[in-house]
């Protein structure tokens, strides 16, 4: 078969088969854009499959992220996803299936095939951001191999539960319709939490013909929860004693989305060695979250929180087509797999921001009384249209069985216009960048399933930032951000089923921002900073009864010239590693732990920043296959009790990790 129609079949497959249960996986198409096995990606790339995804009960990216070494979850505001990879915070750096998806929000899992984290700022592929990486969701896609209903409901000890079904119906010999859908009610060890998730997915493809294949993705969700921004700091460490007090206000501390996502995709082989898909994914999203929230440290002598508040309004409406062509040639004894691509953006977005009049600012701890809450004049409203154009070529080369490269360029126009409605009158603000960002990767293989790589990448963020809220006349003059990686490391398939990943790293931002750790509403410019670090990763079978997934990071993230400034929320040491063992045809018991040692919630830039303990988590599991279709399991987070500080938003904002709690699911494939 043609190298051209072996791309033409498997880029980002619209019907698939399925995998075996598995925790490996053996092939990306994110990460080049096409179909390329993992030790050909001359990059570090973590996969968390569909079975390792159940395996541990994971609902959220949240969940994902703590057993991904070199990756820490955030608080977001309790509105959002949020990380840190590779010193690098983002809210925006998200895909499904290598489409951007850059709005603030909770990314659920029920429709998912694997999650991917990409590591290393690579714009040739994904454009504007991803300074320390990218996380992609793969999701399920319609087979018409055959008929399947699955089934999920499970409940925890907190009282949260969740019910979810996936069902493929193959509606002729070459075409399929997937539905999964999902709803989940919510509930934690908090004083006061609670709400409600819901989402559908339908989805329909088929195969025309000739080559070419066709889907419609369209999914809803329906998000609606309580804001939750956790506990303060007390002497530079998160308050004890306080695991479950809420500092909000009940009825008021709320963050819904609704949200409309559809998703088209057309592949198709042009010659035996050209083809060609195009992706256009269109969302409409509407998110409120209003916020009572701690905003200074509590004071020992008087037994005091200061409180501060604020509600939040944002529309976006995104248009993201993106189209690639591949081309296979052979020159001599060399082979090449090119690729062209195109992208277009169109983002329209809205934003209200109004700050809360309390009736008391501050929270006694002794008599916790919840003040009443208002809100004032709109203190930021703002609206902006961004619009993208974007052109790449990559040439994956291979020099015989050993040696490969892929090298590449990429052009990115980016282009914001918007008007700040808050001052009087109204002040426009505009902003045009464009950039070219360079790709070198070289790959070496020394035997067979060993490969030793190279690389360096470069990515750039505009001024408007993540979300596009505002552009101030100083940072309307400013350059944007940018990103420069250099990565070696290896790829070892130790024996079949088994792989090993190892990578060391240097990654340096220019024209750096943060927000300041004294006032979070503020950003400050901190100039050039430098992300170094190790990675190592094992996942596979260990024998034909014993599957693990885990990896171990160090990184230092610290200001140029000022090594003493380290970067906020990136712990020094992280350590993480599930095993699944089957002790039979039925039964299988799981363990896994975490550690991550101490981090800052924030850039330490004085004695008063606060520091966030190291902790060790335990999880384990049971599982029971009480028939071929039918199949039990029983969860268990945080084993051994432990008190911990599961991550933080600034100084001030920490989430207490949750006390040991268990989760018991039925899981039904017919």
């Amino acid at each position: 078969m043609a190298l051209a129609q072996h791309q033409a079949t498997d880029l980002e497959p619209i019907i698939v088969t399925g995998a075996k249960r598995g925790y490996i996986a053996v092939n990306s198409v994110t990460a080049t854009k096409t179909d390329t096995a993992l030790i050909d990606v001359p990059q570090s790339v973590t996969v968390v499959t569909r079975a390792q995804l159940n395996d541990q009960a994971m609902y959220s990216l949240g969940d994902v992220l703590r057993y991904v070494p070199g990756v820490t979850v955030g608080q977001g505001e309790g509105n959002r996803d949020q990380v840190t990879l590779r010193g690098q915070n983002t809210t925006a750096d998200f895909f499904i299936d290598g489409v951007r998806d850059d709005v603030q929000y909770y990314r659920g899992l029920y429709n998912l095939e694997r999650v991917e984290v990409l590591k290393g700022p690579y714009a040739l592929i994904f454009g504007r951001g991803g300074g320390g990486g990218i996380f992609n969701r793969v999701q399920k896609a319609p087979s018409a191999a055959g008929g399947m209903f699955g089934t999920r409901t499970s409940v925890n000890s907190f009282g949260a539960y969740d019910l979810s079904l996936d069902l493929n119906v193959p509606t002729g010999e070459m075409s399929a319709f997937r539905l999964n859908a999902a709803y989940e009610e919510l509930a934690n060890h908090r004083d006061v939490y609670e709400g409600q998730r819901s989402a559908i997915n339908p989805h329909f493809a088929a195969d025309l013909g000739y080559g070419w294949k066709a889907g419609i993705s369209y999914e809803h969700i329906d998000d609606d929860r309580v804001a939750d921004r956790g506990v303060p700091s007390l002497a530079g460490v998160p308050i004890r004693g306080y695991r479950d007090q809420f500092f909000g206000v009940p009825g008021v501390n709320r963050t819904t989305l609704d949200a409309d996502i559809v998703k088209v995709r057309v592949d198709g082989v042009l010659t035996p060695d050209l083809s060609f898909s195009t992706t256009a994914l269109y969302g409409d999203y509407d998110k409120v979250y209003t916020n009572v929230f701690p905003s200074g440290v509590a004071t020992a002598q008087a037994g005091t929180v200061a409180l501060d508040a604020y509600a939040d309004a944002t529309t976006r409406q995104n248009l993201l087509v993106q189209s690639n062509l591949v081309w296979s040639l052979h020159t001599a004894r060399v082979d090449h797999q090119v690729l062209f691509g195109l992208e277009y953006g169109d983002q329209d977005s809205t934003n209200r921001r109004s700050n809360g009049v309390l009736s008391s600012r501050t929270f006694n701890l002794a008599n916790p009384v919840f003040p009443t809450v208002s809100f004032s004049a709109p203190a930021r409203d703002t609206v902006s249209n961004v619009e993208t154009v974007s052109a790449y070529v990559q040439d994956q080369i291979r020099f015989g069985d050993r040696l490969e490269a892929i090298v590449g360029i990429r052009y990115d126009r980016f282009d914001i216009d918007g008007l700040d409605l808050q001052p009087n009158p109204d002040r426009p603000f505009t902003r045009t960048d464009e950039k070219a960002s360079p790709r070198l990767g070289l790959i070496f293989k020394p035997g067979p399933g060993i490969s030793l790589f190279a690389s360096y990448s470069q990515s750039f963020l505009p001024r408007s930032g993540d979300q596009f809220l505002t552009l101030s006349t100083t940072q309307q003059n400013l350059e944007p951000e940018a990103f420069v990686n250099h990565e070696v490391g290896l790829k070892w398939d130790v024996r079949p089923g088994l792989n090993l990943t190892a990578a060391v790293f240097q990654l340096d931002r220019s024209n750096a921002t943060t927000p300041d750790p004294l006032n979070p509403l503020v950003t400050i410019n901190v100039g050039k900073t430098r992300t170094r670090g190790i990675e190592l990763g094992l996942t596979g079978r260990i024998t034909s009864a014993w599957q693990v997934s885990g990896g171990y990071a160090w990184q230092e993230a610290t200001l140029q010239g000022n090594e003493a400034v380290r970067l906020g929320q990136v712990p020094e040491h992280q350590v993480s590693l599930w095993n699944r063992y089957s002790v039979n045809e039925r039964l299988g018991l799981g363990l896994g732990i975490i550690h991550q040692s101490e981090q800052f919630a924030s850039i330490r830039t004085s004695a008063a920043t606060t520091r966030l303990p190291s902790f060790t988590r335990v999880d384990a599991a049971v599982f029971y296959e009480i028939t071929p279709s039918v199949q039990v399991q029983l969860n268990v987070e945080n084993v051994m009790d432990e008190t911990y500080f599961a991550d933080a938003h600034n100084n001030f904002n920490i989430s207490p990790g949750a006390p040991r709690n268990a989760r018991l699911t039925l899981m039904t494939r017919f």
